[in-house]
């Protein structure tokens, strides 16, 4: 390694140790952040995640779901990432509504491009709400101008992740209560609900739906819809994957609500947005007409949800791993 390169790791590098105990107080975002210091890094996770999604469809509501249970827990701040290893906190990875998780070795990937273009610049966080704008756009659905500036937490918090994601199972006073906690209405949890019109869920998740077991038992599910899960849930058990969307699973579009409103909804908490009779039914019958409506109140609640800041204090950094902090502490006598 050439001395001019040794130097222009070592100095963002000391830099990045000697702040890694900043607290997150001030959270300021702007789409310009990187202009300056990192010029090419939108262009680097875009090219990272076409080649993935190109190869793996999939992969995009992965990438997706993480930033979502990312900013759900202590907020926007890379703590989904962090695998175990220290003695300072257990890795939300672990947390039983994470267990399904995937896509963390697409978001290393794109670390480990940036790391080499601009090193110790870019927050994993960062990453996570550019890679989530990108696996939307690339399955046809909207783009929109991301906040940058975000920083990545020096912890994670398995407790939150076990106990404050909305459940699956949730009906819709929980979910309200869930989205306003973090300063999302009820507008925004329908558009951001969205999300699943790509991707699937486990049979665990959606056979007490199916079988009638839930609240409202099967009076808010089409039975020739509930059959067919059933049979899915039969072929692999628990582990059996439905996708949300059966028109087009892979695909971003509106079909989510149309599925809604036919009580084609796999998850409790999917079909609790629809069927009450209420303001919601009129937005969900609105974006299961109108694509272009849904996809602009979805790219608007996505950049508000990814506004959500870690707590007041929480020390962080830019991490040069993202599944890892800096430095790890130790004692000594």
């Amino acid at each position: 390694m050439s001395p001019s390169r040794s130097s222009s790791w070592l100095t963002p590098l000391i830099l990045s140790v000697l702040f890694a105990c900043t607290a997150n107080g001030d959270h300021h975002l702007s789409v310009r952040y990187y202009d300056e210091t990192c010029p090419s890094a939108q262009h680097i996770v875009h090219s990272v995640m076409a080649s993935k999604v190109a190869a793996d469809q999939a992969i995009a509501p992965a990438v997706l779901r993480l930033f979502f249970h990312d900013c759900f827990i202590n907020g926007c701040d890379g703590s989904v990432l962090l695998d175990d290893g220290t003695p300072f906190f257990e890795s939300e990875k672990a947390a039983e509504p994470n267990d399904s998780l995937r896509g963390f070795d697409v978001i290393d990937e794109i670390k480990s491009h940036l790391e080499h273009s601009c090193p110790a610049t870019v927050s994993c966080a960062d990453i996570l709400a550019l890679a989530s704008r990108d696996a939307v756009a690339l399955l046809g659905g909207p783009a929109w101008s991301v906040q940058l500036g975000r920083k990545d937490s020096r912890g994670a918090d398995r407790d939150a992740a076990e106990n404050d994601l909305p459940s699956p199972h949730a009906n819709l006073t929980g979910l309200i209560a869930a989205f306003a906690e973090h300063g999302l209405d009820a507008r925004d949890m329908v558009a951001l609900s969205g999300a699943h019109t790509v991707g699937t869920a486990r049979c665990v998740h959606y056979k007490a739906r199916v079988y009638g077991r839930e609240e409202g038992g099967r009076a808010d599910i089409d039975p020739s819809f509930a059959e067919l899960r059933r049979q899915t849930c039969q072929g692999d058990g628990d582990d059996a994957a439905a996708p949300f969307d059966e028109q087009t699973p892979m695909r971003f579009d509106n079909a989510y609500y149309k599925d809604l409103v036919a009580r084609r909804g796999l998850l409790t908490s999917d079909q609790a947005l629809y069927g009450c009779g209420g303001p919601l039914d009129h937005l969900v019958e609105m974006y299961s007409k109108d694509g272009e409506a849904f996809a602009y109140d979805f790219a608007k609640a996505m950049v508000k949800m990814g506004d959500i800041p870690p707590p007041p204090g929480m020390p962080v950094e830019v991490r040069l791993k993202c599944s890892m902090v800096n430095y790890r502490r130790t004692n000594r006598k």
